[in-house]
């Protein structure tokens, strides 16, 4: 008996990952961070009017939920966002939990339009960056990145704007990084950051 429940629990499981891939999945639900574990200040993302407002000390908040049981190897993942004047964020992808600092692991996809870092919004941080801003503070925006073997793709409100291969370069001003698997992670970069995130969405790919 003990026997055909895991093996039932095994076919849900194996059964739910692959429903999903191919499939646009809502990673926020509009209520609270559950499926999200926050990191050292996690004061610094709260909850309001249905969307994420990021604003504190550093922190990061890193999905941990039940979507392809937060590991993530090739995907498309689109974050619609607005930035406040002077605001540093970023996306983390193949990333994992970390209770303090910057995540050791995974590429940092940039978010900043006015922060003093000339590292602007879609750059894969440090290893292949964007000096150009495609939106202003203030508005809604898209920020879609595509994932898959050794290619992260960066676009904005649907324009390309960063194709970075792994397999042409590999090191960075913060070492070396390589595409492997992992979860996913949202930003906070400082305490005059303020940066809003409404939906976080992300399709499992082969």
């Amino acid at each position: 008996m003990k026997r055909s429940i895991l093996v039932l629990a095994l076919f849900f499981s194996f059964s739910s990952l692959f429903a999903q891939t191919g499939e646009w999945v809502e990673l926020f639900n509009g209520k609270n961070l559950d499926g999200w574990k926050l990191s050292e200040n996690p004061t610094s993302f709260q909850v309001e009017d249905g969307v994420i407002k990021v604003a504190g000390p550093r922190a990061h908040a890193f999905y941990v939920g039940e979507v392809g049981n937060s590991e993530f190897k090739n995907f498309e993942l689109i974050v619609e966002l607005k930035t406040m004047p002077k605001a540093n964020s970023g996306i983390f992808i193949h990333t994992e939990y970390q209770e303090n600092g910057w995540p050791n692991r995974g590429y940092e996809i940039q978010v900043n339009q006015s922060h003093s870092d000339w590292r602007k919004t879609g750059s894969v941080y440090s290893f292949q960056d964007v000096r150009e801003t495609f939106v202003e503070d203030g508005e809604w925006y898209t920020e879609h990145v595509i994932v898959q073997g050794d290619q992260i793709t960066v676009k904005v409100n649907g324009q390309v704007i960063n194709e970075y291969d792994e397999s042409e370069v590999r090191e960075g001003d913060l070492g070396s990084k390589k595409l492997s698997s992992g979860t996913i992670a949202l930003q906070a970069h400082d305490p005059e950051s303020v940066i809003y995130y409404r939906s976080v969405k992300i399709k499992l790919l082969e």
